[in-house]
């Protein structure tokens, strides 16, 4: 059987941005626990417009490209990390406008966060994401990766330097995200069942 795909989303799409050196980190990390194929998924690079679609995602009737693209990316995962920033006591845009942009795609995948940010790491953008998620049938894991400080936690390179203690939040994130994509495959064939 192979191994499940976890995608690491990249959820900061600003010029000098830590997520991606976070995610990085995580991408390794996740690579040497080898309980999951790891992609990772740069919304910077992905390049999604404000949502343009003019049909409702739930219909799966996308006319661009690169929403298709977008679709199939999403399609193949079995679980996420979204990496985000807080912004205003909020998530990202970006991240937001590339969830909003499919429906079915998410459904019945386990979710898990990694925010960052000031002195709360990012919490509140976690918290506002939670309930978006389970919208649209995710499966938001109880435990949340919080990296208060963020920016000073790089190295002279530029790489995350993770505490120990954030280093053991990251494992139990695996943990639970290994449990919940095995209970929900059932539920994730079925519903890809159904709308072939």
């Amino acid at each position: 059987m192979t191994k499940p795909v976890l995608q690491i989303v990249i959820g900061s799409t600003r010029p000098g941005r830590i997520g991606a050196s976070v995610a990085h980190w995580f991408a390794d990390l996740a690579r040497a626990d080898d309980r999951f194929e790891v992609e990772i998924v740069d919304l910077a690079e992905v390049g999604l417009p404000l949502l343009d679609e003019p049909n409702h995602p739930r219909l799966r009737t996308y006319l661009h490209e690169h929403t298709k693209n977008w679709s199939a990316t999403v399609d193949r995962a079995d679980a996420f990390v979204f990496v985000i920033p807080e912004y205003n006591y909020s998530l990202n845009a970006a991240t937001k406008n590339a969830i909003d942009y499919l429906f079915h795609e998410w459904q019945y995948k386990p979710l898990g966060i990694i925010s960052y940010g000031g002195v709360s790491g990012g919490l509140r953008a976690a918290q506002a994401l939670k309930p978006i998620a389970t919208a649209l049938k995710m499966w938001p894991t109880p435990d949340t990766v919080i990296i208060p400080m963020a920016g000073q936690l790089r190295d002279e390179n530029g790489a995350f330097t993770p505490t120990e203690t954030i280093t053991a939040s990251a494992d139990a994130l695996l943990g639970e995200l290994d449990k919940l994509t095995g209970a929900l495959r059932p539920l994730r064939a079925e519903a890809a069942a159904a709308r072939s």
